[in-house]
């Protein structure tokens, strides 16, 4: 599929895998979750392809073979407090990726973060690294369905006073890939974050980004 980004006024980032790398974090406050409840952890590259889609379904799919589903709701909120204070301990942008945003934002660019990370952890880590180049930044929370659904985009673009025809959706994974979709926006894929090249263009993806500074050439093109 080819981009047209001659009217793209607006960038709508992905956080975990694409602008944050927040795998070390994320994996040491699920093993303590599972480890309090008795169950074994995983390892980070396990739960690299376990994240994408919300902690809910995160902590589905890292319970042991017939364990009840029903615990996930008993193990959100401890999951939720242990992260909040732990996810800053190794969660650092990935190398690049805040240059590339300055600049965009130099050029006029308006930028939102969407994730399907808890709401109040999107905004700690947004203000931490990204308050300078972010307008608006939405994370999981009651009200607003979470990714693939277009509800986060929507709720970004609204905020920005921007059209879907005037922007654009960069992510790292295959719930990006369906968000955007679903939101009616062209997607770059990034290849540092989750997934893999291969992987990712089996599911659709159509356009790539192997460095945070390919994002602006793209758009320039």
């Amino acid at each position: 599929m080819e981009i047209n980004t001659s009217k793209i006024t607006t960038i709508v980032f992905d956080m975990d895998g694409t602008v944050l790398n927040t795998l070390e974090d994320l994996t040491l406050s699920m093993n303590y979750v599972l480890n309090r409840y008795g169950m074994e952890g995983h390892t980070l590259e396990e739960y690299r392809l376990f994240f994408g889609n919300g902690v809910g379904e995160a902590l589905r799919l890292s319970l042991p073979e017939g364990a009840s589903p029903d615990v996930i709701d008993e193990m959100l909120p401890v999951f939720k407090e242990h992260y909040d204070a732990h996810c800053l301990d190794k969660t650092r942008p990935y190398d690049g990726i805040v240059e590339a945003m300055d600049k965009l934002k130099k050029k006029g660019y308006k930028i939102a973060i969407v994730s399907n990370k808890i709401d109040s952890a999107v905004k700690e880590l947004n203000d931490r690294f990204f308050a300078k180049c972010v307008d608006v930044a939405i994370g999981e929370k009651p009200g607003i369905n979470r990714k693939p659904a277009p509800d986060m985009v929507e709720a970004a673009l609204k905020e920005m006073h921007s059209t879907k025809e005037e922007s654009i959706y960069i992510g790292d994974s295959e719930v990006d890939l369906m968000t955007a979709n679903n939101s009616g926006l062209p997607c770059i894929s990034v290849l540092w974050g989750f997934r893999d090249k291969d992987y990712l263009i089996e599911q659709g993806a159509y356009c790539f980004a192997e460095k945070p500074e390919d994002i602006e050439r793209i758009l320039k093109k």
